[in-house]
């Protein structure tokens, strides 16, 4: 039966307006855009870039989100829709899945916040609609594949004794320089948050928490050298759902040799204060350049014992560039987070899910083999080592 769907974009900055260009390029799913922002300016030029980008005639319409109110014209959009795809800063997260709770509507997002995503959970507990939570890059696409890979390896080695699920992303760009070694790719914020959270990890069997940037490690990804560290909010819910399973879990972020001692030099003579994060996010924009033409690299590892006592390892990894989507290039951040989010747009709509979902519980094989998955994750110029 032919379905044409009606999806609210809710952010009409980098991501979201990337999730609709890749939306209207996808052939096997037909669908009217909505795309609101807090700028109605913003988001009219981003339906614009829209229309402009796409090869063929979409039907795009931009709206207003008001910060303190509902104005008539979104609760017509509301009303009318079947999907919000969340894409605004965490903070505005719990309203908008108030909304969809209220107005019957799926909905996705791409926040790492803790508590914003307990309370979603709250919220959408008794939905008569799915949501689908922290979809995006890290966390999102990176655990779905952390399972998958699980599951092979339980599958070809058994469950006799698996030691390590490795999970690491990195946002970089091509070229960097001294002290840094580094670029802004995506939110400055972000960075600096993550940088100072506590990481969530499993630790003997046991889920616990480590402070950030405490294990500098270095790592070669096909050939490159590159260093790593924990990080907060990358590893999603899977620390919940393996504590038991396996001995140790963990996300890091990769980064260029160099980059890591730069950031500890800046927290030490930040010292202990109220939000370090906000200091620290002035010292990097103070120091650091923004940068478009940016590349993703990811790496997923699972590590563990046959029957036999043999130690095993499963891996891949991917390095992912800016790409052609329509006649727009977008950054290689923008497509590997906007891709994921539609993938788990596409598998609500199929009306199979209600309540709400977080990472360990997305089956694998349906996500990763989906299209919009498949659009950017598997072309054929990435790598992948089995």
């Amino acid at each position: 039966m032919y379905i044409k769907h009606k999806v609210i974009i809710a952010g009409a900055g980098g991501i979201g307006r990337a999730a609709g260009l890749i939306m209207a390029e996808q052939p096997d799913f037909d669908c009217e855009i909505f795309i609101g922002d807090i700028q109605l300016s913003i988001a009219e030029e981003a339906c614009q870039w829209i229309q402009k980008g796409a090869s063929s005639l979409v039907n795009i319409e931009s709206f207003e989100i008001k910060p303190d109110s509902l104005s008539e014209h979104m609760d017509y959009i509301l009303k009318s829709a079947d999907l919000l795809l969340d894409c605004l800063p965490g903070s505005e997260a719990p309203r908008m899945a108030a909304f969809a709770k209220k107005y019957k509507l799926h909905y996705v997002n791409l926040t790492e916040y803790v508590d914003e995503t307990r309370q979603i959970l709250e919220i959408s507990k008794d939905a008569e609609t799915g949501f689908i939570l922290q979809s995006g890059l890290a966390p999102g696409y990176v655990n779905i594949l952390a399972n998958h890979l699980y599951k092979e390896f339980v599958s070809q080695y058994g469950d006799h004794q698996v030691d390590h699920i490795a999970m690491k992303v990195g946002a970089l760009t091509r070229i960097t320089t001294n002290p840094h070694y580094y670029g802004f790719t995506w939110s400055p914020i972000g960075v600096a948050t993550e940088y100072v959270k506590d990481a969530i990890v499993i630790r003997n069997g046991i889920k616990t928490s480590i402070a950030s940037l405490t294990d500098t490690t270095d790592i070669l990804i096909d050939g490159i050298h590159y260093e790593d560290d924990f990080t907060s909010g990358g590893a999603a819910d899977l620390p919940d759902y393996f504590a038991g399973k396996v001995r140790n879990l963990d996300y890091k972020t990769i980064r260029y040799p160099g980059h890591y001692a730069w950031v500890k030099k800046q927290l030490a003579e930040i010292g202990l204060q109220d939000n370090p994060e906000i200091e620290l996010l002035n010292r990097m924009k103070q120091a650091i350049p923004n940068v478009d033409e940016d590349l993703i690299v990811l790496y997923v590892g699972i590590t563990g014992k046959d029957a036999s006592g043999t130690i095993r390892i499963k891996e891949r990894s991917l390095r992912i560039e800016p790409s052609y989507v329509g006649s727009h290039k977008l950054k290689a951040i923008q497509t590997t987070t906007a891709a994921p989010m539609l993938e788990a747009a596409r598998m609500l709509l199929t009306g199979k899910y209600k309540g709400p979902m977080l990472q360990s519980q997305i089956d694998t094989q349906e996500f990763l083999s989906g299209s919009f998955v498949q659009m950017i994750f598997n072309q054929k110029k990435h790598k992948e080592l089995v």
